[in-house]
């Protein structure tokens, strides 16, 4: 075990976008994508939604990777690796709702399980693959959810039978938002959104608004804020000590599966460069043994 400093470096997006149907999930997942990478070569939309990701081709040339039923966590899994594999550099995924609620999907393998308590011992594994496989993606990922008005018959004092409406409730797993970077609410019909979970801090307690690509811009922004592997490169190849390699490598603790072999290199580069230079009573002494006229 080691205490060492806290530092943020360079980290993938994972954002969420939710909304009923028809609130511009789609649309506004490829318009941040899009301010991410500034190129739609580089973006792959996962599709469930009946191939709705074609009615907005006249955006830029992103890749369409259509997932059909059965809505099973592992066909999620490889459609993300599908993408991972293309070099993919941003991923979204539309929907996840389908991955819970679809046929095929957690809920339906419960069921066909027995729908006992017990059977979701079988089930939360193979739903908690698909979340790891989100996160740990080695692109940005963002995905898309269906969310409904949820409601509960409550009484009041009298007795009498009312409903309450609560808001809207996201239809996949409960606690999925807590694992995202950002998650946007999609609000209305006119596309506006609302941060309903922030850890960047950039859209907290802001009024509502239309998600474009000056968002992708500043989220992208935000994450090269913190030590990036180009970062440490430049710095490794300008070191000059054995001693600033070692500062570099604990500076980047991070990042240090990728810094390692870099530093190593240099190391080696450092230790030939110096085995290779000749100091002054080198030179000097063997002159001076010579006027003499001995080779001790």
């Amino acid at each position: 075990m080691k205490l060492q400093t806290a530092q943020r470096h360079q980290v993938k997006l994972r954002l969420g976008l939710s909304g009923a149907s028809g609130f511009g999930k789609s649309y506004s997942a490829l318009l941040l994508a899009y301010g991410i990478t500034n190129d739609w070569s580089k973006i792959a939309i996962i599709d469930t939604e009946n191939n709705s990701a074609s009615l907005y081709s006249h955006l830029g040339d992103f890749s369409v990777l259509s997932l059909y039923e059965p809505y099973s966590p592992e066909r999620y899994i490889e459609a993300i690796k599908t993408c991972e594999n293309a070099s993919m550099e941003v991923i979204i995924i539309d929907s996840i709702t389908h991955e819970w609620q679809g046929k095929g999907g957690c809920l339906q393998i419960h069921e066909q399980l027995g729908g006992r308590f017990q059977d979701w011992s079988k089930v939360s594994p193979r739903h908690q693959a698909f979340i790891d496989a989100i996160l740990q993606s080695k692109g940005h990922i963002i995905t898309t959810v269906r969310s409904k008005i949820d409601y509960s018959l409550d009484s009041d004092q009298n007795g009498k039978t009312k409903v309450v409406k609560h808001g809207t409730k996201e239809i996949t797993r409960e606690g999925y938002e807590y694992e995202l970077t950002v998650n946007f609410e999609l609000i209305n019909d006119g596309h506006l959104a609302k941060a309903s979970k922030d850890r960047t801090g950039l859209f907290s307690n802001k009024p509502e608004f239309i998600i474009n690509q000056a968002t992708g811009k500043k989220l992208i922004h935000w994450c090269n804020e913190g030590l990036s592997v180009e970062q440490a490169k430049t710095e490794i190849v300008r070191c000059t000590t054995i001693e600033g390699l070692r500062h570099l490598y604990q500076k980047y603790q991070g990042l240090k599966k990728e810094v390692y072999p870099m530093i190593l290199n240099r190391k080696s580069v450092l230790e030939t460069v110096t085995s290779q230079i000749v100091s002054s009573e080198a030179i000097i002494n063997p002159l001076k043994t010579k006027e003499h006229g001995t080779n001790n």
